[in-house]
C-alpha cells in the first residue's frame, strides 16, 4: 500500500467526518420542529434524488439485487439502526458529547473484528478498548437511574456503525461506491417513512427547517461517498485515526451555535476515548508491520 494511498483515505476520511458533524448540527437545529422519522424521511428523500442523479450521469447505478447479497443487506439494516437511533440522540444530548461518544467507533470496530471475524486482538488492545469504553462512561455520567434514554441511543448507534463498517470492508470492491450509497440513502428513507406514524405523525415543515435539511442532505450525500472510499483506499490502521476531526468540528459548532461548553469531566472522557483508540490503530498498525516482515522471511517467500 502506497503513501499516497494512505493520504488519499485520509483526506477522504477528514472530509468525510466534517459533512456528517455539520449535517448533524443542521438535524440538530430541527429536532425541536420533527420527529426521527419524519428528518430520516425528508432528508432521505432529497439525498436519494441527489445520489440517483449523480450515479445514473456516472453510469454507477448498478442493480439493486446486490441488496440480496447477506453483507449488502446487513449493511443496510446496521445504518438503519445507527441512523435512527443517532438522530435521536442529537435531539436529547449536546452535540459534542454524541460527537464524543461515537469516537469509541473504532474502539468498537477493533472490538467487533475479533468477536465475529476472528481477528487476532492481543492484551495490551484488549486493554485500550476497556479504557476507550471506560471513557465513554465518563462522558455519560449515568446517575443513580442508570444510563439515560439519550446515552442509550448513542451507544446504540456506535453498535450500528461498527456493523456497517465491518461490513463495508467485506463487499466486494466491484460494487461501486455510489451504488452502496444509492441503496444506503433509499433505504434510510423507507426507514424513516415507516417511523414517522410511531413516532409522532407528520408535522408541518418550517421553510427554514426545510433548507436546513436540504443543506443536511447535500452534506450527508458527501459523507456517504467519502467514507466508503475512504474505507476502500489506503490501511484502515493509518487512515482510521482521522475521524477524531470530527470532534474539532463537534465542540467548535456546539460552541458557537448551540452555546455547549465541554465540562472538565467530558473533557477527561474524549482525552481517555481519544488515546486508547489511537493506542489501538498503533498497535494494529504494529501487527500488520510484523506479519508482513515475519511473511518476507520465509524460505518459500519469492
Amino acid at each position: 500500500m502506497t503513501s499516497t494511498a494512505n493520504a488519499r483515505g485520509a483526506l477522504f476520511m477528514a472530509i468525510a467526518m466534517a459533512a456528517f458533524t455539520c449535517n448533524d448540527a443542521l438535524v440538530k437545529s430541527v429536532t425541536g420542529d420533527l420527529n426521527t422519522g419524519q428528518i430520516l424521511f425528508v432528508r432521505g428523500l432529497m439525498t436519494t434524488v441527489l445520489v440517483v442523479v449523480i450515479a445514473r450521469w456516472m453510469g454507477a447505478l448498478g442493480s439493486f439485487r446486490i441488496v440480496l447479497q447477506p453483507v449488502v443487506a446487513l449493511r443496510i439494516a446496521a445504518e438503519i439502526l445507527a441512523s435512527l437511533a443517532y438522530v435521536s440522540a442529537l435531539g436529547a444530548m449536546p452535540l459534542a458529547n454524541t460527537a464524543s461518544i461515537l469516537q469509541a467507533l473504532p474502539l468498537a470496530v477493533t472490538l467487533g473484528a475479533a468477536v465475529f471475524l476472528g481477528e487476532k486482538v492481543g492484551w495490551r488492545r484488549w486493554l485500550a478498548i476497556v479504557a476507550g469504553f471506560a471513557g465513554v462512561l465518563i462522558v455519560i455520567r449515568p446517575g443513580p437511574e442508570g444510563f439515560s434514554l439519550a446515552a442509550v441511543y448513542v451507544i446504540v448507534s456506535v453498535v450500528g456503525a461498527a456493523a456497517r463498517d465491518l461490513c463495508t470492508r467485506r463487499i466486494d470492491t466491484a460494487v461501486p461506491s455510489l451504488c452502496i450509497s444509492v441503496i444506503t440513502a433509499v433505504s434510510i428513507t423507507l426507514a424513516g417513512a415507516v417511523m414517522i406514524v410511531p413516532m409522532g405523525g407528520w408535522q408541518p415543515i418550517p421553510g427554514e427547517a426545510l433548507g436546513r435539511l436540504a443543506g443536511a442532505s447535500v452534506l450527508l450525500l458527501v459523507g456517504y461517498q467519502t467514507i466508503v472510499i475512504a474505507m476502500r483506499t489506503g490501511e484502515i490502521s493509518f487512515i482510521a485515526p482521522f475521524r477524531y476531526t470530527s470532534l474539532i468540528w463537534a465542540i467548535t459548532i456546539g460552541v458557537l451555535f448551540f452555546g455547549e461548553v465541554p465540562d472538565f469531566w467530558m473533557t477527561v472522557g474524549v482525552a481517555i476515548i481519544v488515546a486508547s483508540g489511537l493506542y489501538t490503530f498503533y498497535r494494529e498498525n504494529r501487527r500488520r508491520d510484523v506479519g508482513a516482515v515475519a511473511q518476507e522471511s520465509k524460505p518459500e517467500s519469492p
